[in-house]
């Protein structure tokens, strides 16, 4: 099945593997409305909780564009930023991006997150990756980020969201996919990308996002950009 921007999808099969980090950039800024949007909010906010020496953490990190803003962002501040994501295949073109622009402060692995060890850090980034990993797992990941962040460090958590009810779902759903027709998905790509996702992108309701945070132990978070389902959180240790 084609899933739209060249990228070969099957029933509750979708890959970030194979051809998929080929064109992946161009598919998900496409995809997530306000994506870059988004990336540029989380280099500003950053800003507010390093210091030099500092550690950032993005997980599942994919092609590396957003370690490249937060890294021109910082530039004055001597940071270590670390990348994981557990495709080969996005690490791969992650690098050439990070030896294209002369990173040598960039640090970047294909690890499963889930099973990572993380050092102190003070700003720790999940941009669209959690709603990736399996629901059993949510709960250990983000408990093991909390623990992972110095005191006073930063959380940035962004997912495709569930509407409260079963209206409001219906509500967002019918947006979500006029918001596809729109940028120039024909009818086909919409359904496939759809059918090869399920079991693969599980999303939480904002509040079962937030009670995730909670039970962590994250007392200060707040909705810092909302578009229809998709939602960034900020929760500050």
């Amino acid at each position: 099945m084609e899933a739209g921007d060249k990228i070969k999808a099957f029933r509750s099969n979708f890959s970030f593997g194979g051809k998929t980090p080929k064109y992946f950039d161009e598919h998900v800024q496409k995809s997530v409305p306000f994506y870059n949007a988004g990336q540029d909010l989380i280099c500003k906010i950053s800003s507010f909780f390093i210091e030099n020496k500092s550690i950032i953490y993005d997980l599942g990190c994919s092609t590396g564009t957003l370690i490249n803003k937060i890294s021109d962002y910082n530039k004055k501040i001597n940071l270590n930023i670390y990348g994981f994501d557990i495709e080969p295949g996005m690490i791969n073109i992650a690098k050439k991006k990070i030896i294209k622009n002369k990173k040598d402060n960039v640090y970047l692995k294909s690890k499963n997150i889930v099973k990572a060890n993380f050092k102190k850090s003070d700003v720790i980034i999940c941009y669209y990756t959690i709603q990736f990993i399996r629901p059993k797992y949510r709960q250990y990941l983000i408990n093991k980020i909390y623990k992972s962040l110095n005191w006073g460090g930063a959380f940035l958590f962004f997912e495709k969201v569930r509407g409260p009810d079963a209206r409001f779902q219906d509500l967002m759903s019918q947006i979500y996919q006029e918001y596809k027709s729109d940028i120039g998905y024909n009818e086909k790509e919409i359904i496939h990308k759809s059918l090869s996702i399920r079991s693969v992108l599980e999303p939480f309701s904002s509040n079962a996002n937030v009670q995730f945070l909670k039970r962590a132990g994250f007392k200060d978070i707040m909705t810092i950009m909302k578009y229809c389902c998709f939602e960034g959180f900020l929760a500050i240790k």
